[in-house]
């Protein structure tokens, strides 16, 4: 096991009356990929608001690289990148100007200033457009200049908050062959908050599922699947609401889901016959039309913790 370069411990926020962040606990090992999984309204940006030291902590306690963010922020704003939701470039700049600003503020001398941009540039695949300004750019662009803005004083952590919403699909695949590979060769520590099932299950070695402020589950995306049953059975009855109280009782299903097409049944384990699911059913006058044998997916996961699916309110 990896030392933990982030750790929070009994975090809580709150807006008013609105808990936003409700007494969290979680640990980031160095050199994960961790995605912080949950709805719009879930938390997200509140809990990386408290990690990057844009908001004060009101309880519980965060340290980042061993620096407790509450008593010394600068030196945990030192070891960080940080790369916004929304865009938050001068669209008046070129794309070498908004590098070079940034670093000069952060006092990198000219010759490495400028030596890391090159660098960060051709990762990023935009060494030729160098001198193109921000207000020409498309969205995957400019979101590529605000990962190598992210990276250029070398962070030990990278916070991403939501960095492929509203990229198409060919964007979205570049800006994450981007992440993985300064993850892999820079072994920089990437903090992504996300409500894309796709991306989390697919690329962050451990995933933290968040709702309503609350820490729901975490885990690799294997073990998050495994914890809710082995299988999982998609059927559609002539009575489902029936067949859902009665078929919650059997030993080998750990939950049942109604949804609009049937009934999902989550096994406990693989020793739930399809013969004894159809005999439950018919001593109780039910008649079984379909029958499909799934594997859980993130989104079952998600389902089965949260009762619902991702949806798409107000963040908080």
């Amino acid at each position: 096991m990896k030392d933990a370069i982030i750790n929070v411990e009994g975090l809580s926020h709150s807006y008013g009356k609105t808990v936003a962040v409700d007494n969290i606990y979680f640990h980031v090992e160095e050199g994960q990929i961790f995605s912080f999984l949950g709805p719009n309204g879930a938390g997200k940006t509140t809990t990386i608001n408290l990690l990057i030291t844009l908001l004060r902590i009101q309880k519980g306690q965060i340290t980042i690289s061993g620096v407790n963010v509450a008593k010394n922020p600068d030196a945990v704003r030192r070891n960080i990148g940080v790369v916004f939701q929304d865009h938050r470039l001068d669209r008046d700049l070129t794309i070498w100007e908004t590098l070079e600003f940034h670093g000069k503020i952060h006092s990198l001398p000219k010759e490495t200033r400028r030596q890391r941009i090159t660098e960060l540039l051709n990762i990023v695949e935009l060494g030729d457009k160098r001198n193109a300004f921000i207000k020409n750019l498309s969205g995957g662009m400019k979101r590529s200049v605000e990962i190598a803005r992210g990276l250029l004083v070398h962070p030990k952590v990278l916070f991403l908050d939501e960095p492929t919403i509203g990229l198409d699909t060919k964007a979205r695949q570049r800006i994450w062959h981007y992440i993985k590979q300064i993850n892999r060769e820079e072994n920089v520590t990437v903090f992504l908050t996300t409500h894309y099932m796709d991306e989390a299950d697919q690329y962050s070695h451990e995933i933290c599922i968040i709702d309503k402020g609350k820490i729901m589950a975490n885990g690799s995306s294997s073990s998050l699947k495994n914890a809710i049953g082995k299988d999982i059975y998609h059927i559609k009855t002539t009575d489902d609401l029936k067949a859902s109280q009665i078929l919650a009782n059997l030993p080998e299903i750990s939950h049942v889901e109604k949804n609009s097409n049937g009934l999902l049944l989550y096994l406990k384990n693989n020793e739930l016959s399809a013969s004894k699911l159809v005999k439950s059913l018919t001593i109780h006058q039910i008649k079984l039309g379909n029958l499909n044998l799934l594997k859980p997916t993130l989104d079952d996961v998600f389902i089965y913790y949260t009762g619902r699916k991702i949806d798409s309110t107000v963040d908080a």
